[in-house]
């Protein structure tokens, strides 16, 4: 990047600054991020040395994510339904999210999730 291109990003990031905070909003880079993951029902979006902008407005906060090195992984349905996490959690007598972690580990299989709470 030649000095004139890094003169017009600062310039341009000061008159954003100052847009922002006429509008009444407050932005702030969030330090140090590793790694954004964004999970949705089908599949998941890593995005490694991500930039993370966090804007503040009044009972709002927004979160503008950049970066290239993105990754999709598609995810898995799981091999169990919602009643089956239900009748592990009754018969367990556990949490409903400690039957479903018991029912990943277990493939999906009801007897060994739920003895899986006896040891």
């Amino acid at each position: 990047m030649s000095g004139s291109d890094l003169d017009n990003l600062m310039r341009d990031n000061r008159q954003t600054r100052r847009m922002l905070d006429r509008m009444g909003l407050n932005m702030d880079e969030v330090p140090e991020v590793e790694e954004v993951l964004i999970r949705t029902a089908t599949k998941e979006i890593y995005i490694k040395n991500a930039s993370v902008a966090e804007i503040k407005a009044k009972d709002m906060r927004m979160f503008q994510v950049t970066g290239s090195d993105v990754e999709e992984k598609v995810r898995e349905k799981p091999k169990f339904t919602e009643d089956d996490v239900m009748l592990v959690a009754q018969q367990a007598n556990v949490t409903r999210d400690s039957a479903y972690s018991a029912l990943v580990d277990a493939e999906g299989d009801l007897a060994r999730a739920i003895l899986s709470f006896s040891s």
